[in-house]
């Protein structure tokens, strides 16, 4: 392995390799259509040409997987995790969150600017090498373990728990440690709030466990968020890539994203209208 070394999913979950700043193995989408890179960029089918060019645009504008990785950004989507968590830690509802980003590996993240810049332009991190610039950018105290920049929510947990945290974010992909971040031992006095993303092609368990533990759920292009959230007629926002509320708190949120950018509340209409979601939903 290479000593700089990046693995993403992004864009359909496409498995992309970014090596010393270079776009070096794109994989095979999984979603052609995508309405948010439609807007954005444009495009109707998600192609592994289109793939690679826009994570290039990426390293490009903002130096992802690079030293000169911008970490404050202003906010991407209307009200995407990264901007829910930004306006939410603004109000002070939120002190810490438990994020990861390219370089660092599992960091804490209290400023709302940080919050935007590091998870506003970034899907899923699977892996990564540490970057010195970068650490130094978020503060090296932040960082779980800047030796390594490894990936674990748990000890990230933990962490803020000891820095004296009490309302804790924590961003996970769809998986059975969702049951082990609900389930740890916290402090009487600590909450933490699970918002789950990147659940593209997530299997019925995975789901599952995230709609019986997490407080904000992406519906990204999973077939199965979509049905399970329409079985539960849980509130969310968002006609086209919905985000789901699924606890009280998790509605607030939500709420007080939108809010904030003017927009109706979340609603609990069902069916929902699949007509401009991903396509296909897997």
């Amino acid at each position: 392995m290479a000593e700089d070394y990046h693995v993403i999913e992004a864009l359909g979950k496409t498995k992309v390799v970014i090596e010393n700043g270079e776009v070096t193995y794109v994989g095979d989408p999984l979603v052609d259509y995508c309405p948010i890179f439609d807007k954005i960029d444009d495009t109707k089918h998600l192609t592994k040409d289109f793939i690679k060019w826009n994570m290039e645009k990426r390293i490009r504008e903002f130096g992802m997987c690079t030293p000169q990785r911008v970490v404050k950004m202003p906010d991407v989507l209307s009200f995407g995790i990264s901007e829910i968590l930004k306006t939410n830690t603004e109000l002070g509802l939120i002190d810490c969150v438990v994020g990861v980003c390219e370089g660092t590996g599992t960091l804490l993240i209290t400023d709302p600017e940080i919050i935007q810049g590091v998870g506003g332009r970034v899907s899923a991190l699977v892996s990564t090498t540490p970057i010195p610039e970068v650490i130094k950018k978020v503060g090296v105290e932040n960082v779980l373990n800047p030796e390594t920049a490894e990936l674990d929510p748990i000890k990230g947990l933990q962490m803020a728990i000891d820095k004296g945290f009490k309302n804790i974010a924590v961003t996970i992909l769809p998986s059975e440690i969702i049951n082990d971040i609900r389930q740890y031992p916290t402090p009487e006095d600590v909450n933490v709030y699970i918002f789950v993303a990147h659940t593209t092609n997530a299997d019925d368990n995975e789901v599952e466990i995230s709609f019986k533990n997490a407080d904000v759920i992406t519906a990204c292009a999973s077939d199965k968020v979509r049905k399970y959230a329409a079985k539960e007629k849980v509130y969310y926002s968002g006609s086209k890539v919905p985000i789901f509320a699924i606890s009280e708190k998790g509605r607030k949120f939500l709420d007080n994203r939108l809010e904030k950018i003017g927009k109706d509340l979340t609603i609990n209409d069902y069916p929902l209208d699949l007509e401009n979601h991903p396509n296909p939903l897997v």
